[in-house]
């Protein structure tokens, strides 16, 4: 029982006297086994109280009432007692015992309300998505509080090597526990993992782990270590120590909390987990969109020979241009996947048109300028595609308003497609062609400051002779 208690028979004989009752009153059991109550603990106007009580309650009645106690050394206290009148047969009846005055009962409870706050605060943490490290820190932060340990540790558990890793730690003198790698098996930690079970070791001195022999360890001073495997889901994701420089005997409801913080823990580190589990799909993910995208290019220029290179070259032209503009990054992966596809839809062009040498017809014009509407009809249902749209839509139009295919004029355009417009022009004019060789950068430079606020976006102009201009008179393509 969590406070003093004491079994009495009808005769009001002690037929039981719990350690607390003991520790109160300084009575062993020997002391009072068997002896009436009337004489040893409720003596002179306490006995006529405590005889008035219990000749008057029926059975499994309740009945608090503070009456003074005497100790062993002769001594009085008040403790407010709860009197229960046992249902068995042979009236015997319970007695707990509570000092008044005592702060025992409010401690407890503010210690419960204190707990109840912590994990408030760590599950807020949790719940909040707060970077991984900032979790632990808060849970160390109020582990160490609540539990009056004096250093903490976390390990976190490495699948792929079946180790346990440092993660964070708190209360530490020297670096010695920041490069621990365990495996599961291995040392306190390791066993807790394995068996998945709080291992107790309440007197360091008397161990003779490896560990505690290593020089930087022995300078920490611990003399007590506990230690909670961090389960969630039935898997285990890792460990918490806890170290005392004191020794230190835990209690039942001291090692409930220590795994109710270990649950805490193990819920932030399978988030944590699963969080970069699906970072790495992302990415993956995205790495084989591009690729595929690539693909596509490549399978364009392949069709037509006379284009090979002009993709990579528009794209980082595009790029360049985009990062002087200060676009955000999130855009700018959009702009890069609209370069990479920007004539994707000439793959729906026929082959006697797209191929053919020499000048097009009016009526061939019409079904070449048809590619930009084509591309849309490709890729609209690619839903991640759909913010890349621009350049492949829109790379045709004019400042002046005179381009295709929907004659947008000025900011009308998409930024994207108007700076993609110039880098487009520039790689086109200073490549070969069939029916032309390829000019010069100056001439090709000359040419875009020309279109400046008829074909393309002054803006844009200007910073693509700063950015690109300079590079391509350097001899950068």
């Amino acid at each position: 029982m969590p406070v003093g208690g004491i079994l009495i028979d009808a005769d009001d004989r002690i037929k039981y006297w719990n350690p607390l009752a003991a520790r109160a009153l300084g009575y062993s059991s020997s002391d009072v086994l068997g002896r009436k109550v009337t004489e040893t603990v409720f003596v002179n106007e306490a006995s006529r109280q405590f005889v008035q009580i219990a000749r008057g309650m029926e059975d499994s009645q309740t009945i608090s009432h503070p009456i003074q106690s005497q100790d062993k050394g002769g001594h009085l206290h008040l403790f407010n007692w709860r009197f229960v009148r046992l249902n068995n047969g042979v009236r015997h009846l319970l007695a707990f015992m509570e000092e008044v005055g005592s702060t025992s009962a409010d401690e407890t409870s503010q210690n419960q309300r204190e707990r109840i706050h912590a994990l408030r605060i760590i599950d807020t943490a949790i719940s909040g998505g707060m970077d991984f490290q900032v979790t632990l820190t808060i849970l160390l932060r109020q582990m160490m509080s609540q539990l009056k340990m004096d250093a903490a540790v976390v390990l976190v558990y490495e699948p792929s090597t079946n180790m346990l890793k440092y993660a964070a730690g708190r209360g530490l003198r020297t670096n010695s526990l920041q490069n621990t790698n365990l495996r599961i098996g291995e040392g306190y930690a390791g066993t807790a993992a394995l068996q998945k079970k709080v291992i107790q070791v309440p007197n360091l001195q008397q161990e003779m782990g490896d560990f505690l022999h290593a020089p930087d360890f022995s300078r920490e001073g611990f003399a007590s270590y506990y230690c909670v495997p961090l389960i969630a889901r039935g898997v285990v994701k890792g460990v918490m120590e806890s170290f005392h420089r004191t020794p230190f005997y835990a209690d039942r409801e001291w090692l409930e909390f220590f795994e109710t913080l270990g649950g805490q823990a193990a819920i932030a580190i399978d988030n944590a987990m699963l969080f970069n589990d699906l970072q790495r799909s992302n990415l993956e993910l995205m790495l084989a969109y591009d690729s595929t995208l690539e693909g596509w290019s490549k399978a364009l220029d392949m069709r037509d020979r006379d284009t090979e290179g002009h993709t990579r070259r528009v794209t980082e032209m595009t790029e360049r241009l985009a990062l002087a503009f200060q676009i955000k990054d999130a855009d700018r992966i959009h702009i890069r996947r609209g370069a990479i596809l920007h004539d994707i839809g000439k793959m729906g062009i026929p082959d006697s048109i797209l191929l053919k040498e020499g000048p097009l017809s009016e009526e061939e014009w019409k079904i070449m300028r048809q590619h930009p509407d084509l591309a849309v009809d490709m890729l609209s249902s690619i839903s991640y595609l759909r913010p890349a749209l621009d350049i492949p839509h829109y790379h045709h139009e004019k400042w002046d308003g005179s381009g295709y295919p929907r004659g947008l004029r000025g900011e009308q355009i998409p930024i994207a497609a108007r700076i993609f417009a110039v880098a487009d022009v520039f790689d086109a004019l200073t490549s070969d062609r069939p029916y032309r060789p390829a000019w010069s950068v100056e001439q090709a430079l000359e040419y875009i400051r020309s279109g400046s606020g008829t074909h393309f976006d002054p803006e844009v102009v200007e910073v693509f002779m700063r950015v690109i201009g300079r590079l391509a008179a350097q001899g950068w393509r």
